[in-house]
């Protein structure tokens, strides 16, 4: 992956915050900014006006639905990819139907995060390389 633009992550949980970033900067991510809500993170959002948003389902203050819905408002060609301890349908549906790029559950290995990360990047920002 050869990806040069912003990454926002946005999860209540710094350990997922961490193990994800450490997946980024492997895949070579260059700016990586993180929000541990999703008030913070729709500030971060138009403080940094990130490339791809990383968006956890479940938080506290903003949770990821209604943080993805307010993203898609600001600007409706952010890329969003939902994080999701949950592989709950009826929300994964919800998240595709609101303009996700994709969905990631927190439980997959390493690899297949990596792999699910490069596959939606290389879909979402090929034409711009």
């Amino acid at each position: 992956m050869n990806f040069q633009g912003t990454i926002l992550l946005i999860d209540d949980e710094p350990h997922i915050r961490k193990y994800v970033g450490l997946i980024l900067r492997q895949l070579g991510a260059p700016t990586l900014v993180e929000a541990s809500n999703g008030e913070e993170g729709v500030a971060a959002y138009l403080r940094e006006n990130p490339d791809l948003v990383l968006l956890d389902v479940n938080m506290p203050i903003m949770d990821g639905i209604e943080t993805l819905k307010k993203l898609k408002e600001i600007d409706p060609d952010c890329v969003v990819v939902m994080l999701t301890s949950l592989a709950n349908r009826q929300t994964i549906e919800q998240a595709i139907e609101l303009g996700a790029a994709n969905y990631i559950r927190k439980d997959t290995s390493k690899e297949e995060i990596s792999k699910a990360l490069t596959a939606t990047i290389d879909a979402c920002f090929q034409a711009e390389e």
